[in-house]
């Protein structure tokens, strides 16, 4: 339960730090910019990944969750309510950010493909950034102690490269959790199958790329985003 409970609270954090910060960013006329709100993603899963990462792994994301699950990182047994907690989380904080921008033209932050992207490009974007994100999660949360602590930073980084460059064209949304939340609250339904489906793809993409330059573990762990063992394997 208290694993549940911490899905829920960081991507609780994570989505409403940054539709919030894309709702600000209408209201005064876009003073934060596209920088400021991929930093406060990124910022958002930094510092759940150091709060929550040793309660249960900092997943936040449905995506990274199955990806570790298909990666026999943990079981199915886990993954699916930390999938319900995390969208429950996100559609808390949709309905919040709703509460206190009710009139945001931005549709409380909903990831849309932008003016004239075809929905082949969305998709395609989509997925090569959900790609980069579980393909690096996967990477820095096995091997040597260094990269346990600075797993953290590594994938912040990530989620604001991509933010940066494909947040413009698809929203760069990478986590099902994020797109579901601002998209029932508003009402903007009509993509959502793709952000659902794509970050999937990506994930799925992301631990067949890992089995190709890593040795798949033969049982499955209890994975921490940021806890390392003593031998060096991510717990």
């Amino acid at each position: 339960m208290r694993n549940n409970i911490a899905e829920l609270l960081g991507t609780f954090m994570l989505v409403f730090s940054g539709t919030c910060a894309i709702a600000a960013n209408t209201v005064d006329g876009g003073a934060e910019g596209l920088v400021g709100i991929a930093l406060a993603f990124g910022l958002s899963v930094l510092a759940m990944i150091y709060a929550i990462g040793d309660v249960s792994g900092a997943h936040i994301n449905p995506a990274v969750t199955i990806g570790l699950c298909l990666a026999r990182r943990i079981p199915v047994a886990t993954a699916l309510p930390y999938i319900f907690c995390q969208c429950a989380g996100a559609l808390l904080a949709s309905l919040l950010v709703h509460v206190l921008f009710p009139n945001d033209p931005a549709y409380l932050g909903a990831t849309l493909p932008g003016t004239g992207i075809s929905l082949f490009q969305c998709f395609v974007l989509e997925t090569v950034t959900t790609f980069f994100l579980v393909f690096v999660i996967l990477n820095v949360t096995t091997g040597g102690k260094e990269k346990g602590i600075m797993a953290g930073i590594a994938i912040s980084s990530v989620i604001v490269l991509d933010i940066l460059f494909a947040g413009p064209i698809c929203g760069a949304s990478m986590n099902p959790a994020r797109s579901l939340g601002p998209a029932l609250v508003s009402g903007h339904l009509e993509h959502l199958w793709l952000y659902l489906t794509a970050p999937v793809l990506g994930a799925g993409l992301a631990v067949l790329a890992c089995d190709l330059i890593r040795e798949r573990p033969h049982h499955v762990p209890e994975t921490r985003l940021d806890t390392p063992k003593a031998d060096g394997v991510q717990s």
